[in-house]
C-alpha cells in the first residue's frame, strides 16, 4: 500500500462523507467527489442513490436503475435526503461558501459560476465542500460573497454543512461553536502546513491521518471506477 496516491486518499475521505447515510441521495460535483460516491456505493453504502444529473439513477457502472427528473429532485432537498459535495472557490471558517463572485459583488473582480442551488442545500440537507488546492485564497477569513450559508448564518433546523475534504486534510465544524477544525490530515501532510495554507485559525485537537483505501477499495478505484487514473490530474501526487 505504500504506492497508495494523494488522489486515492481524497477519494477514499470522499467516500467516508457518505458513511451511514443509507437510501439516499448522492449529489457529488467533480471528479474525486463522484469517484467518491461511487466507492461509496460500491462499498460500505450499497443504498446510496447515483444521479446522472438529470433524469436517471445509475450503477457505479452508469445503468440506469432508476428514473428521477429535474421537478422530482426539489422533493428530495425539501425532505433533506440528499447529500450534495459542492465545490467552493472560497470558503471560510464557519462553513460559509461562495462559488457567485470574487470582490464586491456590485463590481466584482471576477464572475464565478453564480449562487446556483448553494443557499437551498445548505439549508434543506447535509453538504460538503471539496477543495483540491487547499490554499489561503481558498481558505479564508470571510467569503466575499455567501453562497452557500454556513454556522454563524444557519437557518433551520435541517442546516447541516459536514465536511470540508482538501488535497491537504479532512475539516469538520463539530466544535462548539460550529468553527472549522482539522479532524485529519493526509499521509505526509503536518498540521502546520494545513494551517500555513488556511487564512484563519483553525483548532487542531486530536488530529488523526486519513485513513488508507483498502486493498479492496484501491483495486476498486484502479480497475473499475477511473482507469485512466485521471484523479491524478485533479490531484497531482
Amino acid at each position: 500500500m505504500s504506492d497508495v496516491t494523494r488522489a486515492e486518499v481524497c477519494v477514499t475521505a470522499c467516500a467516508d462523507l457518505f458513511l451511514g447515510a443509507g437510501e439516499t441521495l448522492a449529489s457529488p460535483m467533480g471528479l474525486i467527489p463522484s469517484l467518491g460516491a461511487k466507492l461509496a456505493r460500491l462499498t460500505s453504502e450499497p443504498d446510496l442513490l447515483l444521479s446522472d444529473g438529470e433524469a436517471f439513477l445509475l450503477t457505479p457502472e452508469s445503468t440506469v436503475e432508476g428514473w428521477l427528473p429535474y421537478r422530482k429532485v426539489f422533493d428530495v432537498v425539501a425532505h433533506g435526503r440528499r447529500h450534495v459535495v459542492m465545490g467552493a472557490n472560497q470558503v471560510d471558517r464557519f462553513g460559509n461558501q461562495n462559488i457567485s463572485a470574487i470582490g464586491d459583488h456590485a463590481r466584482p473582480t471576477r464572475q464565478l459560476l453564480g449562487f446556483r442551488g448553494a443557499p437551498g442545500n445548505t439549508v434543506n440537507h447535509r453538504t460538503s465542500y471539496w477543495v483540491p488546492r487547499h490554499s489561503t485564497r481558498v481558505l479564508v477569513e470571510a467569503v466575499d460573497v455567501v453562497s452557500g450559508v454556513g454556522y454563524d448564518r444557519a437557518a433551520g433546523p435541517f442546516h447541516d454543512v459536514h465536511r470540508v475534504v482538501t488535497n491537504l486534510a479532512v475539516l469538520d465544524f463539530d466544535t462548539p461553536d460550529h468553527s472549522m477544525r482539522i479532524l485529519s490530515v493526509h499521509p505526509g501532510v503536518s498540521v502546520d502546513e494545513v494551517r500555513k495554507q488556511t487564512s484563519f485559525p483553525l483548532i487542531a485537537n486530536n488530529v488523526t491521518e486519513t485513513r488508507l483505501p483498502t486493498d479492496e477499495e484501491l483495486e476498486l478505484i484502479r480497475t473499475r471506477l477511473d482507469p485512466q487514473s485521471k484523479r491524478d490530474k485533479e490531484v497531482p501526487q
